[in-house]
C-alpha cells in the first residue's frame, strides 16, 4: 500500500471535507417514491480527483470516508453499505483507467472516458441497481434521469480535473499518478 506525505494526508482531508459538503449541502436531491431518487451536485468531483492526483487507494479512501463520515455529520435514511461501495468506485476506476497513459497530465478527452466509465459503472449502473434492491424503485424510473445527469457532469467534472491539474502542475510542480 502507497504510503501518504503529510502533504498529501492534508490534501485528501481537504477533499474528503469538499466531498461531503457538495453532496449533503450544496447539492439538489429529487424524491422518487418517497427516497432521494437523483442527487445533482458535484459531490463525487472530489472523490474523482483524488483518485486522479493521488492513486485509486486514495480515490477509494476520499470516497469511503467522505460517505461514512458524511452520513454521521448528515444521516440521509438508513446506512448503506452499498452507497460506500459505489463512492468508492467513483475514486477508483479512473485512475485505473489512465494509468496505462505516460503523460504527465491527462488529456481533456482521456479523462472524459476516464471519468465517464466511472460514473457509468457507479453511478448509472450500480447506484439505481441498489436502489431497485434495498428500496423495490424501478430502475426505469432512475436510470433515465441519471444518464441525462451524466452525460452533463462527466464533462465538466473532466474540464475542472484539467484545470486543476494544470494549475497545481506549475504551482507545486506536481505529478499526477
Amino acid at each position: 500500500m502507497k504510503k501518504f506525505n503529510t502533504r498529501e494526508l492534508v490534501f485528501l482531508a481537504l477533499l474528503v471535507s469538499l466531498n461531503i459538503v457538495l453532496t449533503r449541502i450544496a447539492s439538489i436531491r429529487i424524491s422518487i417514491g418517497g427516497i432521494e431518487g437523483i442527487r445533482i451536485g458535484f459531490g463525487a468531483f472530489p472523490i474523482i480527483l483524488g483518485g486522479i492526483m493521488f492513486g485509486p487507494t486514495a480515490g477509494g479512501i476520499v470516497g469511503t470516508l467522505g460517505d461514512i463520515v458524511g452520513y454521521f455529520i448528515n444521516p440521509m435514511g438508513p446506512y448503506m453499505p452499498h452507497f460506500t461501495f459505489t463512492a468508492a468506485l467513483i475514486g477508483i476506476i479512473p485512475p485505473i483507467i489512465l494509468k496505462p497513459i505516460k503523460t504527465l497530465i491527462p488529456s481533456f478527452w482521456q479523462l472524459v472516458i476516464a471519468i465517464g466509465i466511472g460514473q457509468l459503472v457507479s453511478s448509472v449502473i450500480l447506484v439505481p441497481y441498489f436502489i431497485q434492491l434495498l428500496f423495490h424503485l424501478s430502475m426505469k424510473v432512475t436510470l433515465p434521469p441519471r444518464i441525462i445527469t451524466q452525460i452533463i457532469q462527466v464533462p465538466l467534472y473532466a474540464l475542472f480535473t484539467r484545470i486543476i491539474l494544470d494549475k497545481l502542475h506549475l504551482a507545486l510542480k506536481f505529478k499526477a499518478n
